[in-house]
């Protein structure tokens, strides 16, 4: 048994063998390309395995998408709160709730005011940064179908929530240059990690 469990464990980490495997009759593997070449792998292993596909131009650009805390990347476009409230009602109730309070999923309206720690971690008091809803929402929601919002829908939604919150007028419009000029309750009370080590934690 205890020689037994050692094996087991090298088993589950892919690295116990009964045997090495027998050595290349033709010498080390080149670096060919070809899937049979990969270390480990058997020599009746095909050229190719066909897994995925190129990497084009046309595919990264689809995920290259990443929105920076200043707006950089934000796209053209624009959205209301009214036209948010619709887009919420439709993508969004089902998870977070009437008000953005009542779930199942996270809460997107914070509880109170950031007074000595935050009131949890929603939205309106906690993050720093209005674009970064904008960059989780086009990226990740709706949950069940994630990407499938317009960039326009997005804007709107994004000004809902943040109308939620307190954070900008009923009648409000979002677009690139107002989103990122939007000034978030907690942006002060996010500051880089300076530590050096020692007793002083900051």
């Amino acid at each position: 048994m205890r020689l037994l469990l050692p094996c087991l464990f090298a088993l589950a980490a892919g690295a116990c063998a009964s045997e090495p495997p027998p050595p290349d009759s033709e010498g080390p593997a080149q670096t060919s390309g070809r899937a049979a070449d990969a270390p480990g792998l058997p020599g009746h292993a095909p050229e190719r395995f066909g897994f995925g596909t190129d990497a084009s131009p046309e595919r990264v650009a689809r995920w290259d998408i990443d929105i920076k805390p200043d707006g950089e990347g934000l796209p053209p476009g624009s959205g209301s709160v009214a036209d948010g409230r619709r887009v919420y009602e439709v993508s969004c109730l089902q998870c977070h709730g009437l008000t953005g309070t009542e779930g199942p999923n996270d809460r997107l309206v914070s509880a109170g005011k950031w007074e000595q720690w935050p009131p949890g971690r929603a939205f309106g008091m906690y993050w720093p940064y209005a674009t970064t809803l904008f960059d989780y929402t086009r990226r990740a929601m709706p949950q069940t179908t994630p990407g499938t919002l317009s960039d326009d829908d997005v804007y709107a939604v994004v000004a809902y929530v943040l109308h939620l919150n307190g954070l900008v007028e009923a009648d409000a419009v979002l677009d690139a240059s107002s989103l990122a000029a939007i000034e978030m309750p907690a942006r002060a009370r996010f500051v880089p990690d300076d530590r050096t080590g020692g007793p002083v934690v900051r």
